[in-house]
């Protein structure tokens, strides 16, 4: 009695709904994701994904709306979301404030900022976007299920599946990536090594403002043809979930998002298998289950300097320590001997050592 209904709900159709669901709302998440493992791996905790992903869909949709072309759309999305991130390379990789305030203060700012801009530009009109052109795979987009979801794909999503392996390649076996490991977990080290925290830190926050309007952008352009207000719904804390449960690994980022992704398309999938259920509870609170899943997230796993301030001065601080250390030796009271024959003289006091 219960596997008929089952039976009827598990259609092709229905499958076919729930993976191309699930991979149109995963692909934001992956992208922005992987834009705070590469911010975490340097040691930033990045908070304010949300506002960047949100000015790189606003950005994106004016970029492509007004360009005529998507991917004058996706770079303008990936320019708002690297400025965005400026912000929080000035104030928390060179000013050293807190990282949270500061990425709670970008997404405030953000949704406010492209609210405002949105309706003095487009008043109550809200325009929209043609659809998203796809590129498919010759005989892969035959595959019942995933051929028609996972193969017929615009061409930015398949730039995303190759971001994934570059950057597992970039952070295991080249040297940037191990000094960007550096930066997070053995600043000092890398300091020592002639290498500038500052620098890897700010490149790396840039890397993820970069990918997070990226992500923004696909959002407005490529999943919805149309900007609204608010659109990202909360998937930016998503995204920051998605990367502490991934504990540095990029593939698993992209199985992240993938299943967050058909999960919030779970209930628009089981409406076309003909199952009248309401979707207002997921769009008011998408990020609801984010808590339980992220007690399993063991702090060791994670950057040992993430979220705290470099406490690295530079290569000429080690020098002057070690200086003074090898002058400390040459007099017992820890003085070098030109300072205790100076005070002597003013002293007037015969110079003995």
């Amino acid at each position: 009695m219960i596997a008929l209904p089952v039976a009827s709900i598990f259609t092709q159709a229905f499958l076919t709904s729930l993976v191309a669901g699930g991979l149109l709302a995963g692909v934001p998440l992956m992208f922005t994701a992987l834009g705070e493992q590469i911010s975490e791996a340097s040691g930033v905790l990045n908070i304010g994904l949300e506002g960047m992903m949100l000015t790189g869909a606003y950005t994106g949709f004016v970029g492509a709306y007004y360009g005529g072309h998507d991917w004058l759309g996706y770079l303008a999305a990936i320019g708002g979301g690297m400025a965005v991130s400026l912000i929080m390379v000035v104030f928390c990789v060179r000013l050293l404030l807190d990282q949270i305030v500061v990425g709670i203060a970008i997404t405030l700012g953000a949704e406010g900022a492209t609210s405002v801009l949105q309706g003095a530009q487009f008043g109550q009109s809200y325009p929209r976007l043609p659809a998203a052109s796809d590129v498919s795979i010759p005989l892969l987009d035959r595959i019942p299920i995933l051929g028609e979801s996972l193969f017929q794909q615009p061409l930015v999503v398949y730039l995303g599946f190759a971001l994934i392996a570059f950057t597992a390649w970039l952070l295991r076996r080249t040297r940037p990536g191990l000094n960007l490991r550096a930066a997070g977990q053995k600043p000092q080290a890398l300091d020592a090594a002639g290498v500038s925290v500052v620098g890897t830190r700010s490149l790396a926050v840039l890397a993820t403002g970069a990918l997070a309007g990226l992500g923004g952008g696909y959002l407005a352009i490529a999943g919805a043809g149309i900007f609204v207000p608010f659109m990202t719904q909360g998937q930016g804390y998503i995204a920051i979930v998605i990367c502490m449960l991934a504990r540095g690994r990029p593939v698993w980022v992209l199985i992240g998002a993938f299943i967050f992704g058909m999960s919030l398309q779970l209930a628009t999938a089981l409406q076309i298998a003909g199952i009248d259920i309401s979707t207002d509870g997921d769009q008011h609170d998408p990020v609801r289950g984010r808590h339980p899943l992220a007690h399993p997230v063991r702090a060791r796993r994670l950057p040992a300097a993430r979220a705290r301030a470099a406490v690295c001065q530079g290569r000429a601080v080690a020098l002057r320590k070690g200086r003074d250390h090898a002058r400390s030796r040459l007099h017992p009271h820890g003085r070098p001997d030109g300072v205790v024959a100076a005070r002597a003289r003013r002293a007037r006091l015969p110079h003995a050592l």
